[in-house]
């Protein structure tokens, strides 16, 4: 890697959210450096998405970090679960994977000081979501105030800054900026229960939050669903 380029660690699952935020930080002149995760999730073809996005989007370096998060289980995700169909509800869902934000920061945050990189972005958000506690700005703040403590750099005075640029925005805004940005929708992934044909399942919570995205921001949804309620 070039010495003299900014470098920021961008999450990229895959997701439209993902997407998202890691052309925001191309946009703010970030060399990238693309991170997703292959945790044995149930919906991998996210993975797939992943690395075309990383492509389009021209990361420098796209690393696929393989980590078995279906041997602990405990989520929807990666245990043998039913993926709920009933529509958003209150509470933490089945499909919330424990510490999962926390545990990929920190890959992200390991792999950032190697780098010398000190920009981290993950396309979390507080309004538009499923509940997960790991996508609420609190987390993000005392995440990044860990950091400050656990790594030489951060006790050397060289602090790491996590960007959630869609934090306070909603589904329908996040679409909006997608579009902004120039960007294919239809190249992400958002389902947890892929349907047969390899298409989003329609009835997942979150492919009921991406039609309303969509629905709401009054922009083609390029994605093909096996069901619409």
């Amino acid at each position: 890697m070039t010495s003299s380029k900014n470098y920021a660690v961008v999450l990229l699952s895959g997701g439209l959210d993902s997407m998202v935020a890691a052309a925001r930080a191309r946009e703010a002149g970030f060399a990238l450096l693309a991170l997703s995760v292959d945790y044995n999730q149930r919906h991998r073809v996210e993975l797939a998405a992943a690395r075309k996005i990383a492509h389009v989007l021209g990361a420098e370096r796209h690393i696929v970090l393989p980590l078995d998060l279906a041997a602990f289980g405990g989520s929807a995700l990666t245990a043998d679960i039913a993926v709920p169909k009933e529509g958003v509800g209150p509470g933490i869902p089945i499909t919330y994977v424990p510490a999962r934000n926390t545990i990929f920061l920190s890959l992200a945050l390991g792999w950032a000081e190697a780098a010398g990189a000190h920009d981290l972005f993950i396309g979390v958000n507080a309004l538009d979501y499923s509940g997960y506690p790991d996508c609420r700005p609190e987390f993000i703040a005392s995440f990044e105030a860990m950091a400050a403590l656990a790594t030489r750099d951060g006790v050397e005075g060289r602090r790491f800054t996590v960007h959630a640029p869609l934090q306070h925005m909603t589904k329908a805004d996040i679409v909006r900026e997608a579009d902004r940005l120039g960007l294919d929708a239809g190249l992400s992934w958002s389902c947890y229960d892929p349907a047969a044909g390899g298409i989003h399942c329609g009835l997942c919570d979150s492919c009921r939050l991406r039609q309303r995205g969509f629905d709401a921001a009054g922009i083609a949804d390029p994605t093909a669903y096996a069901v619409r309620p």
